[in-house]
């Protein structure tokens, strides 16, 4: 990483509310939090190692140490029930929560052996190189070529944009479907298509990682599936940790799964998301070694 000087620390606030589940059931799943059940080989290559990750919005709790190493090449899944920090963690990742104005973040994560919120760390060159895709498709008010170099002419690319644009469209697997009307507005598309625009604009900066923030919610299953599929095609070259509900497609597309639950022993007004399991997606779906982890995937709570 090519480190710039980076603007002194910001606090950020909450991000959207997310959707309540049953009181009863965050409270079966929140009993006797313990020390996370971590099951993964600790030679592997890491592309994140997260010590600690501690998020707060204007001095309340949202995430409390997260203890977690990331693999290199891996797609990981953060599940668990609704409020449970799992987007709030993603956005560490990043720097997004640098975003949000009374958010701290505190604890260490490592990327490629550098702590990406060490001082001299310009958040902006993070995101250049780790990607992210929201929930909702986000396109530019610009043209489909637009969009995709977009990325590349920030970074100074002058020459060759025509094969950047064809390369990171063929890579979303969405080149046949736009390559006679690159120069329409990008709003013309289905939410399918957008979503494989904006995955494609995140892939035109060449990141080594991708985040994903629940990106199918709001997709119909057959432009679900091609995600799906393309997630599975990019993960040779890109490391991708997604945030979903979804148990079925984190079983279908994920290596590993970290499960996260909502800590209610401070009270209701106290939801704090804490780290519960993390293990090869086989090893969460059929053999957990958490019970509350088995209650979740299995659909018994959540």
């Amino acid at each position: 990483m090519d480190p710039m000087t980076q603007p002194a620390e910001s606090d950020r606030t909450p991000l959207a509310k997310h959707g309540m589940t049953d009181p009863s059931s965050i409270s079966r799943l929140s009993s006797a939090v313990g020390e996370p059940v971590i099951s993964v080989d600790r030679s592997a290559e890491k592309i994140f190692d997260c010590t600690g990750v501690t998020v707060s919005y204007a001095g309340k709790l949202a995430v409390e140490g997260v203890d977690i190493p990331l693999l290199k090449g891996d797609v990981t899944a953060l599940i668990g029930p609704s409020g449970c920090g799992k987007s709030t963690f993603l956005r560490c990742l990043n720097r997004m929560n640098d975003l949000i104005p009374s958010a701290r973040v505190e604890g260490s994560i490592v990327y490629h052996g550098q702590d990406l919120y060490a001082k001299d760390v310009d958040p902006v060159q993070v995101r250049k190189r780790i990607g992210m895709v929201f929930q909702k498709p986000n396109p530019f008010p610009k043209s489909v070529y637009d969009n995709i170099a977009f990325g590349p002419r920030i970074r100074g690319v002058k020459h060759d944009l025509d094969a950047v644009v064809e390369s990171a469209l063929r890579r979303a697997a969405l080149w046949d479907d736009v390559k006679d009307r690159l120069k329409d507005n990008a709003f013309g598309m289905s939410g399918g298509q957008q979503q494989r625009l904006c995955i494609a604009r995140a892939l035109a900066t060449e990141p080594d990682v991708l985040l994903m923030d629940e990106p199918c919610s709001a997709l119909d299953p057959i432009s679900t599936g091609k995600i799906e599929d393309l997630m599975l095609e990019l993960k040779e070259h890109v490391s991708i940790v997604i945030v979903t509900h979804n148990m079925q497609q984190a079983a279908r597309v994920s290596d590993m799964t970290a499960f996260f639950i909502v800590d209610l022993s401070a009270g209701e007004g106290n939801r704090i998301g804490r780290l519960i399991e993390f293990a090869a997606t086989e090893k969460i779906f059929t053999n957990p070694t958490d019970p509350r982890t088995e209650d979740y995937v299995t659909g018994k709570v959540g």
